[in-house]
């Protein structure tokens, strides 16, 4: 879901030159700016290393929900996979913002009780050390889907129409796909003064104007 609807923002916004998507299967988007990778081996992306240099933004949205899940097989998923792809994105571009999806509550300790906190936690810490010129982890809670886009899951179609009370009531746990996505742009041609990004500071940067 936070993947297609990044992509949507991207695709739209003025500031970026061209896109590559790298999936498993097709988004089945069709738009000038977008090149489309096919690739099954999310741990090992080696043989398409030549397509990834040239780029000064990565983001990284790949991941699973925890529920139901032993934790090797949810490190598996969002640990390797997304270490797998942010190490040679990080070496092939000097100049590359990387920007990764966490959530609200993730552990920076990696030593509380919560599972998939402590993943997210690690990756989030890894990830932080590696030669990115800039690297943001994104913590978002509630997040309102964009309309008209395929992927959003359903408890957020159900409960879609109570947004504006969340908004109102829970202002620290609730944000748009639309901010996301914008605050993730915004991180590569502004900046932002802090590396990890609660919902305060995404609905902050994705309003920040020229």
């Amino acid at each position: 879901m936070v993947g297609e609807g990044v992509l949507h923002e991207c695709l739209n916004h003025p500031d970026i030159e061209s896109v590559l998507v790298i999936n498993r299967r097709s988004c089945n988007v069709h738009h000038s700016k977008l090149k489309e990778i096919i690739h099954q081996d999310f741990s090992d992306f080696s043989s398409i290393e030549n397509e990834l240099s040239g780029y000064n933004a990565a983001f990284l949205c790949m991941g699973v929900s925890s529920f139901g899940m032993r934790e090797d097989k949810y490190t598996h998923l969002t640990y390797d996979f997304t270490m797998a792809l942010a190490r040679p994105l990080s070496t092939l571009n000097s100049d590359m913002t990387a920007c990764y999806i966490s959530g609200a509550g993730t552990d920076s300790s990696q030593k509380g009780r919560i599972m998939w906190a402590r993943v997210k936690g690690k990756t989030e810490n890894d990830l932080l050390k590696l030669p990115f010129k800039q690297a943001y982890m994104f913590r978002p809670g509630f997040i309102r889907p964009t309309k008209g886009l395929k992927n959003a899951y359903l408890f957020y179609k159900i409960i879609n129409p109570l947004f504006p009370v969340f908004r109102v009531l829970f202002p620290k746990y609730v944000t748009t796909l639309k901010e996301i996505g914008l605050a993730m742009i915004h991180t590569v041609n502004k900046g932002y003064d802090k590396q990890i990004l609660e919902v305060r500071d995404i609905v902050k940067l994705a309003n920040i104007v020229d």
